[in-house]
């Protein structure tokens, strides 16, 4: 190689490192972000402009009606001659002493004041509860005692005699015992069999059973009637309760209209049909007009009972096309894989296809859930003094006749923070489910 071709090949090789540098201005710190995420495009900075234009335009009138909230005050026209003398007649302030007022009426409704201590004990119970059932870090047996709650909380919800309860739950060991019994025979027959027998021991048994023993023993706390219950606390108890009874009731009937059985599929078609084709405030009048014609007579059936029974059973409708949608979406293989095992019916849907279904349906299962939540203020319609049910009746008092946007705030937050932890749990339960399956 000649001299002249030697320096030219070296002149492209550096002989001496470069300097350290600070990158550009655009493409480090707030405004790289800005520049990235708000100003991409001239089309999405004129979005961006525009929206954040609306939300000073929103918060510079609202903000100024929560930040010049008023707090201590006996009614609202105090409330106005606290703002008058402070921030003047025009100033936009919030009266939130309602709430410190009447929290406990938008909480506990009219249940008495010395008993608040059991609805209380009772809502604590129920999340220690849902504890083992919803995290799997829980000890599974704890799951016995979370058995044990609902009753447990029923006798402090509504008092009376202990025995009620006690001798319900029996009748779960009755279920038991029958189911083990008759298993022996037919699955099918074990089934149909606990469930008559069960029933028969709930209507006609358990009660009388209870006041007899009452009458030899009795124990119990104060009864109150269901008439007294309202505010949130209304909302929890009607909410969960068919929550809970739902989802079991639900994938009941979803395997139902999946079967091959024509008696048990069109019995699931008809009553998710019927169901699902009326709306929510038709079966709440039915529960609470028309339901006890069709009971015995002298039956004093509660109304609360008779709300719970109908949102259970139309959220048992809704829960069950979710699920069916889930158990569609199974592979084929693993239905033929558990035939391959050997696994009978029960033994597959148990073991194999319902675990990967109720996986597929949780975003569904939980919106389903979020949504009857808050239809539980439909009650109103019918008597029940839910949270909107008691603005009503606060407005009816001469100090906070006139008071309106405070009350639907505080409500709102109530129910937006029950169902945004109903949310946060499914994606921790989605996002769960992901890692253990890798």
């Amino acid at each position: 190689m000649s001299d002249t071709d030697s320096q030219v090949t070296n002149a492209y090789f550096r002989e001496t490192m470069l300097a350290q540098q600070t990158p550009p201005v655009t493409e480090t710190g707030a405004i790289k972000w800005l520049r990235e995420n708000l100003f991409p495009t001239w089309l999405n900075g004129i979005m961006t402009i525009v929206a954040l234009y609306a939300i000073w335009f929103i918060l510079s009138h609202i903000g100024p009606w929560f930040l010049n909230g008023i707090w201590d005050a006996q009614s609202l026209s105090e409330c106005r001659e606290i703002r008058d003398a402070t921030l003047g007649p025009d100033a936009s302030a919030a009266c939130f002493a309602v709430i410190s007022d009447r929290w406990q009426q938008l909480v506990f409704g009219f249940y008495p004041q010395s008993a608040y201590w059991r609805p209380t004990l009772a809502f604590f119970l129920m999340l220690a509860g849902l504890a083992p059932v919803l995290f799997g870090a829980i000890p599974r047996r704890w799951l016995t005692a979370s058995m044990l709650t609902p009753f447990v909380i029923y006798f402090l919800l509504w008092g009376g005699s202990v025995w009620v309860p006690a001798f319900i739950a029996l009748g779960f060991v009755v279920g038991g015992l029958t189911a083990r019994v008759l298993g022996r025979l037919n699955q099918m027959v074990a089934l149909i069999g606990t469930v008559l027998i069960v029933g028969l021991y709930w209507a006609f048994i358990a009660v009388p059973l209870a006041n007899a023993v009452h009458s030899i023993l009795p124990i119990g706390i104060m009864a109150i009637p269901s008439s007294e219950f309202g505010g949130f606390m209304l909302s929890v108890v009607i909410g969960m309760a068919a929550i809970i009874l739902s989802l079991p009731l639900g994938i009941v009937l979803a395997l139902a209209r999946a079967s091959d059985l024509f008696l048990v599929n069109k019995l699931a078609i008809g009553f998710i049909e019927i169901i699902r084709g009326v709306p929510l405030i038709v079966w709440l009048f039915t529960a609470s007009l028309l339901l006890n014609y069709f009971l015995p007579p002298g039956t004093n059936f509660d109304l609360t009972l008779r709300v719970i029974i109908m949102v259970t059973l139309f959220s048992a409708a809704y829960i069950a096309e979710v699920v069916r949608g889930g158990l569609a979406a199974v592979p084929k293989g693993q239905y033929e894989g558990a035939d391959s095992l050997g696994l009978d019916y029960w033994q597959s849907m148990r073991l194999i296809v319902l675990p990967q279904a109720l996986k597929i349906s949780i975003p569904g299962i939980v919106n389903t859930f979020i949504g009857l939540f808050k239809d539980t203020t439909l009650v109103v319609f019918i008597g029940l003094l839910d949270p909107l049910g008691l603005t009503n009746s606060i407005r009816a008092s001469t100090d906070w006749n006139g008071i309106y946007w405070e009350l639907y705030v505080f409500i709102g937050l109530m129910f937006f923070i029950a169902c945004y932890a109903m949310g946060r749990y499914s994606m921790y339960l989605e996002r769960k489910l992901q890692r253990e399956n890798r």
